[in-house]
C-alpha cells in the first residue's frame, strides 16, 4: 500500500495549498506544480544562477541600507549555498511554465525563505518582501539567462574547443610529409598534403573559438535593476552596480550593468547571437565529421584514407565490421544545436512590448546545445581524432592513379591538349604517362620532369 504524503498547510495571496510537509519550497512553487507537468526541469544551472543573483543582491541591499544586516547574511549564506549546488530536490519546476521565469524566480525565493526559518524561526523573512528585494522576475531572470550562457561557453564549449584544436593540431604536425589526392565536387583533384587538410579543421575549431569568446562579449551586459519594465522601480540607485559588482566577483566575469534596461528586458538579441557562435560550430563539426568518414569509408571498397580507432563492433550481424560511430555522434549533436537555433530565434523574436516572455525555453535549449557541442567535441577528440592515422599507402595510390595530375601539364601543352590527355586516358583505362605519349604530347621524360606531386602542394 503506497504511504500517504504527509502535508502541510500554506497561505498566498490566492488562498490556501498544500504542500509535503518536508518540501522547502512554498505554496507559489506548490501551485506550479499542480497546474504545469509539460516537459524538462528546468536547468540547474539557471537555478544556481538565480540563488547567486538572490546572495548578490542581499548583498547590495545590506550595503544600500535596505536590508538589515542579520537578514542580510542569513539570505546570502543560504543562496550561495544553493547556488553552489545544495539542495537541488528543492527546485521542481519544469521549463513550460510562465515564459517569464517568475515560477522558477518564486521557487528560488521560498527555498531560501523556507531555509532561513529552518535556521533562525524567531526572525521573519519573506520570500518576496526581503529574498526578492529590489527586484523583478523579469529583471532576475533575463540576468541568469545571460550568467549561465556565458559560464556554458567558458567553462564547456571553449576548453572542448581548444582541446579538438590541439588534437587536430597533431595530426597537422606529424604528416607534414604525407601526400594526397584533394577532392573538390567529390571528384579527383590536385595533390595536398594531409597536414593541409588537417590544418584546415585546426583552423576551424580556432576561428570558432573566437567566435564564441565574441558571443561571450555580448552576453556581460546585465539587465538585473530594471525591476518591472526597466525603470529600476522600488530599487535602490546603487544596487545594480554593486550587485553586479558581486556576481563578476564570483564567478570571475567581467559581468557589468546594461545601461538600457529597457532593452534588457524586452529582447533577446544577444542570446540569438551568442547561439549563432554554436550553429557555426555545429556546422564546422558536421563538414568535418562527414569530410572524416568519406575519407574512411571502406576499408577496401570505399575511399580508405583514414585508419579510424577501432572502439566498439559496428554490426549485430557482419562479423569485423567498424563503422565511424563517433562522427555520427557530432553528427547528431550537430542537428540538434541547428534545431535548437531555429527555436531560440523564434523565441528570441517573441518579446511583446516591455518583456520577453520565452525565457525558459531560451536557457534550456542554449544550454543543451552549449552541453552537447561540449561534451560531442570532447568525445571526438578523444576517441577519434587521437587515435586517427592516415594510410599512407592508399593516400599514394590515389595519388598516382589521378587523372587531374594532368593540371600541371597545362602550362606545357595547353590547356586543351591536356583536357584531350585526361579523356584520352580515363577512356582507355590508361595512365597519364601512355595517354600523353600516345597522343604525341610528351616523351616519358619531359613528363616524368614535369609531373611530381609533392611539387604541387
Amino acid at each position: 500500500m503506497e504511504e500517504k504524503v504527509k502535508l502541510r498547510v500554506e497561505r498566498d495571496s490566492l488562498g490556501e495549498v498544500e504542500v509535503p510537509a518536508d518540501a522547502l519550497y512554498g505554496p507559489q512553487t506548490q501551485r506550479s506544480v499542480n497546474n504545469f507537468k509539460i516537459g524538462p526541469r528546468m536547468p540547474a544551472e539557471l537555478v544556481r544562477a538565480t540563488a547567486a543573483i538572490k546572495w548578490a543582491a542581499a548583498r547590495a541591499n545590506v550595503a544600500e541600507g535596505k536590508l538589515d544586516p542579520e537578514r542580510g547574511e542569513l539570505i546570502s549564506r543560504h543562496a550561495l549555498d544553493i547556488a553552489r549546488g545544495a539542495h537541488g530536490e528543492a527546485f521542481p519546476l519544469v521549463v513550460y511554465q510562465t515564459g517569464s521565469g517568475t515560477q522558477t524566480n518564486t521557487n528560488v525565493n521560498e527555498v531560501i525563505a523556507r531555509l532561513c526559518h529552518l535556521d533562525s524561526p524567531e526572525l521573519s523573512i519573506h520570500p518576496n518582501d526581503h529574498v526578492n528585494m529590489s527586484q523583478s522576475s523579469n529583471d532576475v531572470m533575463p540576468t541568469a539567462l545571460n550568467i549561465t550562457a556565458y559560464l556554458a561557453l567558458r567553462d564547456g564549449v571553449l576548453p572542448a574547443l581548444k582541446g579538438l584544436s590541439k588534437s587536430f593540431g597533431r595530426l597537422e604536425r606529424d604528416y607534414h610529409s604525407t601526400i594526397k589526392l584533394g577532392r573538390t565536387h567529390l571528384q579527383d583533384a590536385t595533390p595536398m598534403r594531409f597536414s593541409q587538410e588537417a590544418g584546415a579543421w585546426r583552423e576551424a575549431m580556432d576561428r570558432n573559438a573566437a567566435h564564441v569568446e565574441r558571443a561571450m562579449e555580448a552576453l556581460l551586459p546585465l539587465a538585473l535593476g530594471g525591476t518591472a519594465v526597466g525603470t529600476g522601480l522600488n530599487a535602490p540607485q546603487g544596487f545594480a552596480r554593486r550587485a553586479i559588482g558581486e556576481l563578476a566577483s564570483l564567478y570571475r566575469a567581467p559581468f557589468r550593468e546594461d545601461e538600457n534596461k529597457f532593452f534588457a528586458l524586452s529582447l533577446r538579441s544577444e542570446i540569438a547571437f551568442a547561439h549563432g557562435a554554436l550553429k557555426a560550430l555545429s556546422a564546422d563539426l558536421m563538414k568535418i565529421a562527414n569530410d572524416i568518414r568519406l575519407l574512411s569509408s571502406g576499408p577496401r571498397c570505399g575511399i580508405g584514407e583514414l585508419a579510424l580507432p577501432e572502439n566498439e563492433p559496428g554490426s549485430s550481424i557482419m562479423p569485423g565490421k567498424v563503422n565511424p560511430t563517433q562522427c555520427e555522434a557530432v553528427t547528431m549533436a550537430a542537428c540538434r544545436v541547428m534545431g535548437n537555433d531555429a527555436s531560440i530565434g523564434f523565441a528570441a523574436s517573441q518579446g511583446h512590448l516591455q518583456l520577453n516572455a520565452f525565457l525558459p525555453v531560451l536557457a534550456n535549449d542554449f544550454l543543451e546545445s552549449a552541453r552537447l557541442l561540449a561534451e560531442c567535441m570532447d568525445s571526438f577528440g578523444r576517441n577519434c581524432i587521437d587515435g586517427l592515422r592516415p594510410i599512407e599507402g592508399a593516400m599514394r595510390a590515389h595519388v598516382e592513379a589521378s587523372l587531374m595530375l594532368v593540371t600541371c601539364l597545362s602550362p606545357q601543352i595547353g590547356y586543351e591538349n591536356a583536357a584531350r590527355a585526361a579523356r584520352y586516358a580515363h577512356r582507355n583505362g590508361v595512365s597519364l604517362l601512355q595517354a600523353v605519349k600516345a597522343l604525341g604530347l610528351m616523351s616519358e621524360e619531359e613528363f616524368n620532369s614535369a609531373v611530381r606531386p609533392e611539387d604541387m602542394c
